[in-house]
């Protein structure tokens, strides 16, 4: 489910996202998602080494050529982002179960 945020860039940002949006024929708003979950998947390996994504920094770079790539037809294109959002969301409430269980009986105020 989507849902609909504000978020404020700098120009710089929002440059390279729109030229990206180009690059790829994608909305705006699927490349801005599409970077997030790169980014998760970068970060939360550091954040916790045991964590083992299942797309390594080399798939993911294979994933972004193929994208790109004019003979990868939409579907394919579709096929390989919904694996990049499966294995970011499997990411994501790994190290949100992770920073549950550190919080668990901390009492904030």
């Amino acid at each position: 489910m989507l849902k609909r945020c504000q978020v404020l860039l700098t120009d710089w940002q929002e440059e390279y996202i729109r030229k990206g949006s180009e690059r790829y024929d994608q909305s705006f708003s699927e490349v801005l998602r599409i970077f997030l979950c790169e980014g998760f998947l970068h970060l939360i390996p550091l954040l916790h080494p045991e964590y083992k994504p299942g797309i390594t920094g080399k798939e993911l770079a294979a994933m972004t050529r193929k994208s790109g790539n004019p003979n990868t037809t939409i579907e394919q294109r579709h096929n390989l982002v919904s694996k990049l959002y499966f294995e970011a969301r499997k990411a994501v409430e790994y190290r949100m179960g992770k920073v549950k269980k550190q919080n668990k009986g901390k009492v904030y105020g």
